[in-house]
């Protein structure tokens, strides 16, 4: 099966061909494992990072034709749609990654939601809860957002009359906003999955651990 694929849902019950239920558990196992993979791992986190990235490249080049316009420079005039046209393409990837990024997440919440279901083996399932990687993307996503609110308030705070164009100030606060909401996906994603964790695992974990006593 090609790593980009996700591991298919269960089979149908008159379809199911396990011999026992150690079988069964085997292949839920690996299912569960590669899709928590395929949802926290560190490269979805990056791959939100570089959506991340296009976006402020986008913004700068959109700003570029308003600092020409504003300059009244004839070579800018002529570079104006160039500019637009690559803000545009360095922006719209960002927007379409994000959306297929939470398609993609969806998806795999309904998958994980359908393997869980076929039967329950807590000392498995407790490696779902990932806290280190549901820390991992909350630490780094809340410094991304710091980040983000830093440049917006410094782009307007600092801006100084004869050196500072409204351009510099789009440009900051551009920048610093999309910063911001790159953060902000990924700390919802990780406070999202650390309360499905709570929802889903906590009580058959908790059950688990009371019979073991």
């Amino acid at each position: 099966m090609p790593r980009r694929v996700l591991p298919p849902p269960p089979p149908p019950v008159h379809l199911r061909t396990w011999p026992d239920r150690q079988a069964l558990l085997s292949d839920r196992g690996t299912a569960l494992g590669e899709l928590r993979r395929r949802h926290l791992g560190i490269h979805r986190l990056l791959l939100l990072w570089l959506c991340g990235v296009g976006g402020v490249i986008g913004w700068a080049l959109l700003t570029l034709p308003i600092r020409f316009l504003d300059a009244k420079d004839p070579l800018g005039f002529m570079l104006t749609p160039v500019l637009a046209l690559a803000g545009l393409a360095a922006l719209a990837p960002s927007v379409i990654g994000v959306v297929v990024g939470l398609r993609h997440d969806r998806r795999i919440r309904e998958l994980t939601e359908a393997w869980l279901a076929l039967d329950s083996h807590p000392s498995s399932d407790a490696r779902l809860r990932s806290p280190g990687l549901s820390l991992a993307w909350l630490l780094s996503s809340l410094a991304m957002c710091a980040l983000g609110l830093w440049t917006s308030f410094a782009a307007a705070a600092y801006a100084e009359p004869g050196r500072e164009t409204y351009t510099d100030v789009a440009l900051g606060m551009g920048t610093g906003l999309v910063l911001w909401l790159t953060g902000l996906l990924g700390a919802a994603k990780a406070v999202g999955h650390y309360r499905w964790a709570l929802r889903r695992l906590g009580p058959a974990l908790t059950a688990s651990r009371a019979a073991h006593r």
